[in-house]
């Protein structure tokens, strides 16, 4: 079974547009094993709001709490990429996950800081071992492919890397 990695930002449009491509796409790829990794495309203490480190920590907890992934990953781009909330503050982010988890729990986990090494983690993994420059990035099998800047990636680009 073939590993994907792919680094995202809520935060990116590219990146939201590229979720759309692979949800599309992947379906033909039953035998993929997708590992999601939110990176923050400007992390602190790069001066370039909004930062998304406090999503990219929601993603574990929303998986820790039993979400619906699809409904999450929907709510965090529209929220973050299209609607440009500020997801620098807990309350905002249990807001825009209102019915996808529970709210007590999920601001619980969040204030905990659970998850805070994990996105550190995430960012090494994709722009110090992996060079990535720009998000999304998809990384299977020794292949990789990345966004261009100001462009992202398109559906038949998506199509051609997960077909091999």
């Amino acid at each position: 079974m073939a590993k994907l990695q792919i680094f995202y930002d809520y935060e990116c449009p590219y990146c939201k547009k590229g979720y759309e491509y692979f949800i599309e796409l992947i379906k033909d790829h039953p035998d993929i094993e997708i590992e999601w990794r939110p990176v923050e495309s400007h992390p602190r203490p790069e001066n370039h709001p909004p930062h998304t480190d406090l999503s990219c920590q929601s993603y574990y907890i929303a998986g820790e709490l039993g979400a619906d992934m699809t409904a999450y990953h929907a709510a965090m781009f529209q929220a973050v990429a299209i609607e440009r909330q500020n997801v620098e503050k807990p309350e905002v982010l249990a807001k825009i996950l209102k019915g996808i988890v529970d709210s007590d729990k999920f601001l619980a986990i969040l204030n905990s800081g659970k998850y805070a090494k994990q996105v550190d983690e995430n960012n090494d993994l994709a722009y110090e071992k992996n060079g990535v420059w720009f998000v999304p990035a998809f990384r299977m099998d020794g292949k990789k492919l990345d966004a261009q800047g100001g462009m992202g990636v398109n559906r038949e680009e998506l199509r051609a890397f997960l077909a091999g």
